[in-house]
């Protein structure tokens, strides 16, 4: 397995300066030292204004993977915001859960729903999804990744796994609505499932070269995000998994690009 580079972005600075002297030097030293450690916290307020919600992050790394990895909820949050999720969200039904793969349908092995700014839609797998209006919880996890990121989404594809024999079979989110520029944001809540990247060229009885899949463990709470140009070289899947007998939740946040800012493939024979 790849071995992780990781980053911690996040580090402070402290002093052990200790006041010396009388009693009166030693209460102006201690002011001082107030004063100049509010100021200290002030600069790192503003060094993080653009992030206003910091998070240790792990750098995941590989030839062509760039992802970053974090903690972003506790346990008791992400607790709550499971419940909040499984009384908000409404799970595709009928023809919309299944999906088209080499020209045949099957059922999506797990629930789906998507959601977004109105007017949205998203095809993948031969299958135009409309987005749902926002629910308050899916707001509130998109702000707080955006926080978190600086990056912003306008829509969430939703993935209920009811145990570990749901899964999600290998692929590459590239298709053509989305916004090469903007990583994909990955928040799981439940069970901890087993997450695993594979490079194009290594896939098949065919593969053209021999690199190591990169195995993650996607925790309760956590953010992975997949950053560009990881979805044009590597595919993900999330396998079966029979230990696994807890439900949980996966949200991917997407920028979805307008009509009028999708590249348009010039037709044959026009220039």
């Amino acid at each position: 397995m790849e071995k992780f580079v990781i980053q911690d972005r996040n580090k402070r600075r402290c002093t052990s300066d200790t006041p010396a002297g009388s009693p009166r030097k030693k209460i102006k030293q201690e002011r001082d030292k107030k004063i100049k450690e509010e100021d200290s916290e002030d600069d790192e307020d503003a060094a993080f204004a653009e992030f206003s919600n910091p998070v240790p992050w792990q750098k995941i790394e590989a030839e062509g993977l760039d992802c970053d990895y974090a903690l972003l909820f506790s346990k008791e949050e992400a607790d709550c915001l499971f419940t909040q999720l499984e009384e908000e969200v409404v799970y595709a039904t009928g023809e919309e859960s299944k999906v088209q793969v080499y020209g045949k349908v099957y059922n999506i092995p797990r629930k789906q729903a998507t959601y977004g700014d109105a007017g949205l839609t998203y095809t993948y797998s031969g299958v135009r999804r409309i987005a749902c209006p926002w629910t308050p919880t899916l707001e509130y996890i998109r702000d707080t990744v955006t926080k978190t990121t600086g990056q912003t989404f306008n829509f969430v594809l939703v993935n209920r796994y009811k145990d570990g024999q749901d899964h999600m079979g290998e692929h590459r989110d590239d298709e053509k609505e989305l916004d090469p520029g903007c990583p994909i944001a990955s928040v799981s809540l439940g069970a901890a499932r087993d997450f695993f990247f594979k490079h194009r060229d290594s896939r098949g009885k065919q593969s053209r070269r021999q690199i190591e899949p990169v195995k993650l463990e996607l925790a309760h709470g956590s953010l992975l995000l997949m950053n560009p140009p990881t979805n044009t070289f590597w595919y993900h899947s999330l396998p079966v998994r029979k230990k696994i007998l807890l439900p949980r939740i996966n949200l991917t946040f997407r920028r979805i690009l307008l009509d009028s800012k999708r590249e348009t493939k010039p037709k044959p024979g026009v220039s």
